[in-house]
């Protein structure tokens, strides 16, 4: 007996160390409607009076997560700049062995750098969705023309369609910041991974909020939990093939968009695609969100 519980407490021993030797590669995605303290457009873009600032901000709360990775024992970082135009984060400010991803179009969107040899993703600066009653500038991808995205026929936030990327890839998400509806709609959807609430939504605009320094600190806490527990969490996996439904705000983009091959028109404002897998879907998304027939190089 003393033999069998020898060598079953040896083969344990191994289990962990081998885990210990694994490479631990984060990725971490970082919008900006979620960060501490934003509440309009006056903080989210190049032309509002505070986004200086906030992109200070931003920056810190990114920060804080890779100084959680970095001290969880993360050999491989990848920040992803996921908000506007994708030029948000002050590189300059990163650690010389952080990798940052920035502008766009991307084919991952939001999880661009993502792979298979990643062990965890984590999301900083998340809002809710758009079909959420709750939730500081609550939208799924645009708040001008989108009503609703589906995957399968659930309604999803970002932070779902950005998880089953991941998930595509068997990485599960570790850890969240955003305002409360933010985050509890992502812990329903995705699972118990771990929240950092930094503000308490008023209204679309408006909110009862940390200061940066409490947000900070609390990020770096909920990661660092987060990464500790990553072995119990489970990726979220969206069964293929993946139905996508848009639903536009307006009428004459769901007309124009069914003139494509494979697209269906479900009724006046929704749309129907159906990708082989999320990473179809993503390249499909990504297409409607950022074609113009003026682009030029």
């Amino acid at each position: 007996m003393r033999t069998i519980i020898a060598s079953l407490a040896a083969t344990a021993a191994l289990a962990v160390g081998l885990q210990a030797q694994r490479p631990l590669k984060v990725l971490i995605s970082v919008d900006m409607e979620g960060i501490t303290g934003v509440v309009t457009a006056d903080q989210l873009g190049p032309t509002g009076f505070e986004y200086g600032r906030f992109r200070e901000v931003m920056t810190s709360e990114a920060m804080a997560a890779v100084e959680a990775a970095k001290e969880s024992g993360a050999t491989e970082i990848v920040v992803v700049d996921a908000h506007g135009n994708g030029l948000n984060l002050l590189i300059e400010k990163f650690p010389a062995d952080v990798r940052i991803v920035r502008s766009w179009p991307r084919p991952l969107m939001m999880m661009q750098g993502i792979d298979s040899s990643f062990t965890a993703a984590v999301f900083v600066g998340y809002h809710a969705s758009t079909t959420n009653p709750q939730g500081v500038r609550a939208h799924t991808i645009s708040s001008a023309n989108l009503a609703a995205v589906e995957l399968n026929g659930v309604a999803v936030p970002e932070a779902g369609i950005n998880a089953a990327i991941a998930g595509y890839f068997g990485v599960p998400v570790v850890a969240i910041s955003g305002d409360d509806a933010a985050v509890a709609e992502a812990q329903q959807l995705i699972g118990p991974m771990e929240g950092a609430v930094v503000k308490r939504a008023i209204s679309f605009h408006a909110a009862n909020t940390l200061t940066p320094e409490a947000g900070r600190a609390l990020i770096k806490e909920k990661v660092k939990a987060g990464l500790a527990r990553r072995a119990s969490m489970k990726p979220y996996v969206v069964r293929s093939p993946v139905r996508l439904d848009i639903t536009f705000k307006s009428y004459t983009p769901a007309e124009i968009v069914a003139y494509l091959p494979g697209v269906q028109r479900v009724n006046a404002h929704t749309i129907r695609f159906t990708g082989r897998d999320i990473l179809e879907v993503s390249r499909f998304i990504e297409f409607l969100n950022t074609y113009q027939a003026g682009m030029t190089p």
